[in-house]
């Protein structure tokens, strides 16, 4: 398997603070070591990315049925902004009153674990009153949330067109509850490659899944919308991408860049109180 150069999404307001990641490689041991390393290699500075802080979401699959495995790996590495399996993150840019809340979720938890290899649904949650509170919670920060961002993020896609395809359990669950409370955007990984869905709320759904390997599959695409895909990306020759997120007062602007720091797509959501 060959190792990528990238990690999954950087996130940047006025005074940029942070890194966030929802695909970290654990299911390929001390892979996140190397992804940092790497990461190192790739002219940051032009971006204006480091030195930050990782905050992560979990996702033990690939045979891993404990995430202890994954505790242990995030906390000897600098990767450590992970207080619990899902919390959220609150933000305000600098010199302004526009605020950003970020919901970090453990899909895991929610939806059950799946074999990232064979492409198959996760098989639902191990413990039906864990998932439940989770559920809970997400709905209770969703609704008491005034922020002019709004952003929830978890490993599993809610929407995908590649090899695994919407999240059945997303879509009934967790969806609704993005559509009732006008989330700004969803973040994941899980499928291998770059994509932008946008559906006709005007949530956004960035998938940034290519910072360990390139799958081009586009096998649901039959399952989500035409009209919702703007953007895919899964050049197998490529050394990947990642997806670079900056916050204004006025909007979200997302850009899809390449390993090597080619831009590849650009667009845009506005703050909540705007759409």
């Amino acid at each position: 398997m060959k190792l990528r150069q990238a990690p999954a999404l950087l996130l940047r307001w006025i005074t940029p603070n942070l890194s966030v990641s929802w695909h970290s490689v654990i299911g390929v041991g001390s892979h996140l070591h190397h992804t940092q390393h790497l990461w190192r290699r790739l002219q940051p500075t032009k971006w204006g990315l480091l030195p930050r802080p990782w905050a992560s979401t979990s996702f033990w699959h690939w045979g891993i049925t404990s995430i202890s495995v994954e505790l242990a790996i995030l906390l000897t590495t600098d990767f450590r902004n992970f207080p619990h399996y899902y919390y959220d993150l609150n933000f305000t840019i600098a010199g302004t009153n526009i605020t950003i809340t970020i919901l970090m979720l453990d899909t895991v938890l929610l939806c059950g674990n799946s074999d990232d290899f064979l492409g198959t649904e996760p098989e639902g949650p191990k413990d039906y009153n864990v998932a439940s509170t989770q559920l809970k919670w997400i709905q209770d920060k969703l609704k008491a949330s005034r922020s002019d961002f709004l952003i929830v993020a978890g490993h599993y896609p809610v929407w995908s067109i590649a090899e695994h395809g919407p999240t059945k359990c997303l879509v009934q669950k967790l969806y609704p509850l993005l559509t009732q409370y006008r989330v700004s955007a969803y973040f994941c990984g899980h499928d291998h490659n770059l994509q932008f869905i946008q559906d006709n709320n005007g949530i956004g759904y960035v998938l940034s899944g290519a910072g360990n390997f390139m799958e081009y599959s586009t096998k649901h695409k039959h399952h989500v919308p035409e009209d919702w895909l703007k953007f895919f990306y899964a050049d197998i020759s490529s050394l990947g991408g990642f997806a670079y997120v900056e916050i204004t007062p006025e909007q979200m602007i997302i850009t899809f860049i390449e390993a090597l720091g080619k831009s590849l797509y650009q667009t845009s959501i506005p703050r909540r109180s705007d759409r």
